[in-house]
């Protein structure tokens, strides 16, 4: 429990101070837009490290170097709340998560969320989910990446499975032309969702895959790229399992 309430006192203390500095990036955008976007993100990056840090989360990290330098669009299976914390803080471009729209209940934290380039989902309607899916077509082709976890929500299921992919997400990539990199996550359940409301000490596994170019597959690959990108994730976590 004393992890948790370090990382509740943490949160809190970033939310309040960061009131003041959300002010300053402001002012900083009006002159320098991009560097204001560099300054958010990086503070943003400092704040999650730390809750790792106090979380007490060590990460394997494999095939970074697969990620190329443009935007692109980040995949991944989700099991855990950490897994935002684990890929964002290692973004070395501008990225923009998509959550789901409750997020926006939560005020500094939608406001931090915002100035990132979040974008919140909602499914309600298909015309309200392809609002979102277009306007992360135009961050992209603006240069930010997007992030998106298209499973839907967080895999509460046995370990090692995943949910069915949403295919709508990857039209991000298959519109701007972006490659798709998939993110393979082991273990980060445990860090919290399995013990509520204890945080442990874990380690976890993250592998970055090859750049996927949907223009460049064959037709039929290119018809079920859902279940392509989905398989390639389940392949690799499988196969770092026995480095958890």
């Amino acid at each position: 429990m004393i992890r948790f309430i370090l990382v509740v006192i943490f949160l809190f203390l970033y939310l309040l101070l960061g009131i003041p500095v959300l002010g300053v990036y402001w002012l900083v955008g009006r002159i320098n837009k991009e560097k204001s976007d560099y300054l958010a993100l990086r503070t943003v990056q400092w704040g999650f490290r730390s809750i790792l840090k106090i979380s007490g989360v060590d990460a394997t990290v494999i095939g970074e170097e697969n990620i190329p330098d443009e935007p692109v669009l980040f995949i991944g299976n989700h099991r855990s709340y950490f897994d935002i914390l684990l890929t964002y803080s290692r973004c070395k471009r501008l990225t923009g998560y998509v959550a789901k729209k409750e997020m926006l209940r939560y005020p500094l934290l939608r406001d931090w969320m915002k100035r990132l380039y979040c974008l919140f989902l909602d499914r309600s309607t298909p015309r309200e989910g392809l609002k979102t899916i277009l306007q992360a077509i135009e961050y992209v082709k603006n240069g930010i990446s997007i992030c998106i976890f298209p499973e839907g929500s967080r895999n509460k299921g046995e370990e090692l499975t995943m949910l069915p992919f949403k295919d709508g997400s990857l039209k991000i990539a298959e519109k701007t032309g972006c490659p798709i990199i998939p993110i393979s996550m082991n273990n980060t359940i445990d860090i919290f969702e399995k013990h509520l409301p204890r945080i442990k000490k874990t380690h976890v596994v993250i592998e970055y895959g090859k750049p996927i170019y949907p223009n460049e597959l064959d037709k039929e690959t290119k018809k079920h790229l859902g279940d392509y990108c989905k398989n390639i994730i389940l392949e690799t976590i499988r196969k770092n399992q026995e480095l958890v």
